[in-house]
């Protein structure tokens, strides 16, 4: 057998391929619902922090700079570590699926907070004072003039953001989450083949190629025009 030959039958085992793609495609599904959980979460939690850290209420706002700034220097796998492993010894205890999500979610309200409080900030303090000057209150100034445009101006950022940090569900393969790599992983210990990393890079791109392309769109639809 030529090394061409066993190049092949070692990535590329049709045999192996079609035994394990059912559990890839699993995965697959699993890391898409994780990638949406963690999402949702994750921008939701980092808009509210802002939201909040604009009223301008000094200890709270430095008790959300000591979070956010916490959270963007721990790597995401020391988090996943510390809540899987570390909160039993405290009597309590998190799935697998619940401690990548926790995680993921916290490292990305860290990064998304900081990237709205940007916007926020970025707003022309004419804004403020066109609308505080017609009457409204300061949350619906808030809220009616100034998010909207924050929002706007972050939306090509925090999307890299965004995606840079789904990718981190392959983490959850470290605390037995059977994602796409996690199902890889096992499919290379049973079959002794390591095809089904093959077949869980190929996922990865079937997954997160459209999501490249939407966020460039989305850099391109959102961009202010100069």
């Amino acid at each position: 057998m030529s090394n061409w030959d066993r190049f092949l039958n070692s990535f590329f085992n049709a045999r192996v391929a079609w035994d394990y793609l059912p559990k890839i495609a699993d995965g697959f599904v699993l890391t898409v619902v994780l990638a949406l959980c963690v999402i949702a979460t994750g921008l939701v939690a980092g808009l509210l922090l802002a939201v909040v850290r604009a009223f301008g209420i000094r200890p709270l706002n430095w008790l959300i700079i000591f979070v956010v700034d916490l959270f963007r220097a721990l790597p995401p796998l020391v988090i996943i570590a510390l809540l899987y492993f570390g909160l039993p010894a405290a009597g309590m205890s998190l799935s697998g699926f619940a401690a990548t999500w926790l995680s993921l979610s916290c490292v990305l309200m860290a990064f998304s907070e900081e990237i709205f409080w940007a916007g926020i900030t970025a707003t022309p303090k004419g804004q403020w004072e066109a609308a505080r000057s017609t009457g409204l209150s300061f949350l619906k100034t808030l809220g009616w003039v100034v998010l909207p445009q924050a929002v706007r101006m972050v939306i090509p950022p925090l999307t890299n953001r965004t995606i840079a940090i789904t990718k981190g569900t392959a983490l959850g393969s470290v605390v037995a989450v059977s994602e796409i790599l996690g199902a890889a992983q096992a499919g290379v210990s049973f079959s002794f083949n390591p095809t089904p990393l093959t077949l869980g890079a190929a996922a990865y791109v079937v997954l997160f190629v459209p999501v490249v392309i939407l966020g460039r769109w989305i850099e391109t639809r959102f961009a202010w025009k100069r």
